[in-house]
């Protein structure tokens, strides 16, 4: 990556602005909300603690949490989230609700002791979603440098992650960095076998990166919505299964590019059937048996078994979107065994990421065997497709 990170810059005595993505899951306890899961602060600790270690004269935290659409929605509140972060790296952090204005960006250049402080959500404030200019404005001028650490975002022409360049030299954090290399490094030159895992709800989101990487591929699995999309294409029955009916015409070219290429496409063979709001199985079916009034929530064991043996020769593993409805502890044993298989391949460069994802393994303990999972969703399947990202674009060049 040609771009510059904060590795390249001199941090002492700077006032140093960070945007990170700390949208974490929070629990409602009694009267107030926790973080319950934190994996994406815990990502963000590298570079924060390199940046404390060059003894900044501040160090200003920017992130977003949830769709508030543009309002004061406490439940989105950040509040807790600086309650974490000050546990995990054992030191204050200051909490400021006020909006971002001049005179929050004046209290703020008073503080010169090397202070933590955290503002509230972005998203509060509609300016931030439409890179408006003079939003843009008061956040640079909160500091002297600006860090993204933000990969999941950097699709996104927000004023936070694009409009602060027009005021402010941008630099990647060390999580940034990584997300491009391993990202980059796993589908531009991967090592064969090259087994590329696709799931999750929506098919329309999921073919621009089956095109992008079908010529490389040796192997694509496919589960969750996508899985039913093609089975849908093929004319299987499908029940009341979720689906992308607008995709329908992309999966069956992607059908016959199949059999034409070296990249062999598989489709579960068996399926986890019920009712997601229930959140009940009804049993194991052959996708040929899929009851008309029920759904394919998972993957099914000999499905699982299949996918496995083919993950366990792998080189190259790239997993985007959960294999079943893992909202429901029914239906997330499919996912979990994939998990399992990805993380016991140890030969292999694994990159996993994805929102819902991250959401499914974030604790469980196989995860510690992933090469890299990535916090971007969006993010990733965009840098896959395109090659760039508005945020990327917007770095400064070394």
């Amino acid at each position: 990556m040609n771009k510059k990170t904060i590795l390249d810059i001199n941090l002492t005595a700077k006032s140093v602005v960070i945007r990170v993505d700390y949208n974490v899951s929070l629990v409602k306890k009694e009267s107030e909300y926790e973080v319950s899961g934190d994996v994406r602060i815990r990502e963000s600790l590298k570079t924060i603690n390199y940046i404390l270690k060059q003894k900044p004269s501040r160090l200003v935290i920017l992130s977003h949490l949830g769709r508030p659409e543009g309002k004061v929605d406490l439940k989105y509140s950040l509040e807790p989230v600086a309650h974490k972060l000050s546990e995990l790296i054992n030191i204050p952090v200051e909490f400021i609700k006020t909006t971002p204005n001049k005179s929050l960006v004046e209290e703020i250049k008073n503080k010169n002791n090397g202070e933590i402080i955290m503002l509230e959500n972005l998203r509060f404030y509609p300016q931030e979603e439409k890179n408006d200019i003079e939003f843009s404005h008061i956040l640079a001028d909160l500091g002297d440098v600006y860090v993204n650490e933000a990969f999941s975002n950097c699709h996104r022409a927000h004023a936070s992650i694009v409009g602060v360049s027009q005021y402010l030299s941008v630099v990647a954090g060390l999580g940034l960095e990584k997300e491009i290399s391993m990202i980059t490094k796993a589908t531009e030159s991967p090592e064969a076998p090259l087994v590329v895992i696709i799931g999750g709800a929506k098919a329309t989101t999921k073919i621009p990166i089956l095109e992008k990487l079908f010529v490389k591929a040796d192997y694509v699995l496919l589960g969750g919505g996508v899985a039913n999309t093609f089975l849908k294409a093929l004319g299987f029955g499908i029940g009341q299964s979720i689906y992308s009916p607008e995709s329908m015409r992309l999966c069956q070219n992607l059908i016959w590019k199949a059999t034409r290429a070296k990249t062999r496409l598989l489709l579960p063979s068996d399926l986890v059937v019920g009712r997601f709001e229930t959140g009940i199985s009804a049993g194991i079916v052959d996708k040929e048996k899929i009851p008309l009034q029920m759904q394919a929530l998972d993957i099914g064991p000999k499905t699982t078994s299949d996918y496995s043996e083919i993950i366990a020769q792998a080189k190259t593993i790239i997993w985007n979107g959960p294999m079943g409805a893992i909202e429901k502890p029914a239906f997330v044993g499919g996912n979990n065994a994939i998990l399992h298989s990805v993380a016991s391949n140890s030969g292999a460069v694994s990159v996993v990421g994805g929102g819902e994802t991250l959401s499914a393994i974030e604790l469980n303990e196989d995860i510690k065997h992933i090469s890299h999972v990535s916090t971007g969703g969006g993010a990733m399947l965009e840098l896959i497709e395109k090659d760039t990202l508005p945020g990327l674009e917007v770095l400064a060049n070394k």
